[in-house]
């Protein structure tokens, strides 16, 4: 039988330590709860990381909704595409073949009728009208020579006839003197007819001469300048060779207009006076009031179109001949009383054909508001080149996202890009 030192130690032995300092086993149910913790901690950050990857903006590109149509008062009923034209435009030439001595435009210059825009070499006909002057001078004295032997003549004759009563000359004395009158006068009528042709060659000489200086024919603006000192110009064609055909060209600003080329199936929609929105590719936010000048009565065959000239309200600086412009016949306004078609109220919209896609049997386009994708469903009208008409769905000024992405939804969030 042991003894009781040795009991007791080894009942020390066997007793749990309760302090803070001794390490203790964790129960197996401990262990795992904090196992179930940890991969619950790991999936909420997985799928919160996941959330916010789906989220992440969307970098797309942007075109501005242009307004193209009215009120129901004033609605398109047509849309075509032209140029501007100038009905007087011309390249201004000398009527003879001359060496160019003075060249006084240049392009963009504004001159008035009758100013001078170029000078030929004038040598030959200034020497040509000295001739002609020269000879209208000779003319005239000799004229004076024979009116004074017409007035001798006229005297002589009075004198043979107080002869002739005195009876100291015979009576062919008389008629000899006579003779003479007639003669001298009839020499004094011809000398007039050569002064009269001596006049006219002066004229004809002034004439040439005035032709090496080339005028402007009507008040205009220079757009082309195509000859320079020294060169030869002739209002006949050349033929390829160096011989230029004018001085430069002018355009009549007053006379500018508009041409555009309608198909043939939509002529029906326009009519002479028919008010008309004009609007430059240049200045697309930039609306000229316009109206149909005339239908050209025939029609392109090979195009299947007729064209309409259109006028200009409005004349400006800004508006120059070959510009290209889009335009929109209007509606006219309904009969006082009358009921005026139904139609949106807001204004039509030209969007590029891009910003548009078919989602089933619905056309839609994507609309950038506060920084995210907005789904809308549109209405189409008319084809414009390569943009589209939206009759309603999206809004004049809008931002339409183009080449949207397949995968873009409505309310994702998108980031502009320049």
């Amino acid at each position: 039988m042991s003894s009781e030192p040795d009991k007791r130690a080894l009942l020390e032995q066997m007793r749990i330590d309760r302090s803070e300092s001794a390490p203790r086993a964790p129960p197996v149910r401990r262990t795992w709860l904090i196992a179930g913790g940890l991969a619950l901690a790991v999936l909420l950050v997985a799928g919160a990381w996941r959330g916010l990857a789906g989220r992440a903006a969307v970098a797309v590109h942007t075109a501005a909704a242009r307004a193209i149509g009215g009120s129901a008062a004033n609605a398109s009923v047509l849309d075509a595409t032209g140029y501007v034209t100038a009905r007087r435009e011309a390249t201004v030439s000398a009527q003879i073949t001359g060496t160019v001595a003075a060249v006084l435009i240049e392009e963009g210059d504004h001159v008035k009728q009758g100013q001078v825009i170029g000078r030929l070499e004038d040598t030959a006909q200034r020497a040509a009208l000295s001739q002609a002057q020269a000879q209208l001078h000779s003319a005239q004295a000799l004229l004076q020579e024979f009116q004074a032997q017409l007035a001798q003549s006229e005297r002589d004759v009075k004198r043979a006839e107080d002869l002739v009563e005195r009876n100291l000359v015979s009576q062919q004395a008389v008629e000899q003197a006579r003779t003479q009158v007639v003669t001298t006068a009839a020499q004094v009528q011809a000398q007039r007819k050569q002064i009269d042709l001596a006049e006219a060659n002066v004229r004809s000489a002034q004439v040439q001469l005035d032709y090496c200086t080339v005028r402007a024919p009507f008040t205009g603006v220079v757009i082309a300048k195509a000859a320079q000192v020294g060169e030869i110009i002739s209002p006949l064609s050349a033929g390829g060779g160096f011989t230029r055909t004018g001085i430069g060209t002018l355009v009549d600003m007053d006379s500018l207009e508009i041409e555009v080329d309608v198909n043939e199936a939509y002529i029906n929609r326009v009519q002479p006076g028919q008010r008309v929105e004009s609007i430059l590719n240049a200045y697309p936010d930039w609306r000229i009031p316009s109206y149909v000048i005339a239908i050209i009565p025939t029609a392109d065959r090979s195009k299947a179109t007729v064209k309409v000239r259109i006028g200009l309200d409005l004349k400006d600086e800004r508006i120059v001949p070959d510009m290209g412009v889009r335009v929109s016949f209007l509606e006219e306004a309904p009969p006082k009383g009358g009921e005026a078609p139904l139609r949106q109220s807001r204004p039509a919209v030209l969007v590029p054909g891009s910003a548009l896609r078919k989602d089933g049997n619905q056309d839609v386009a994507f609309v950038v508001q506060d920084r995210r994708a907005q789904r809308r469903a549109v209405t189409l009208g008319a084809t414009s080149g390569e943009s589209r008409e939206v009759l309603a769905g999206v809004g004049p000024g809008e931002a339409v996202i183009i080449d949207a992405p397949d995968g873009l939804r409505d309310g994702a969030a998108v980031t502009v890009q320049p």
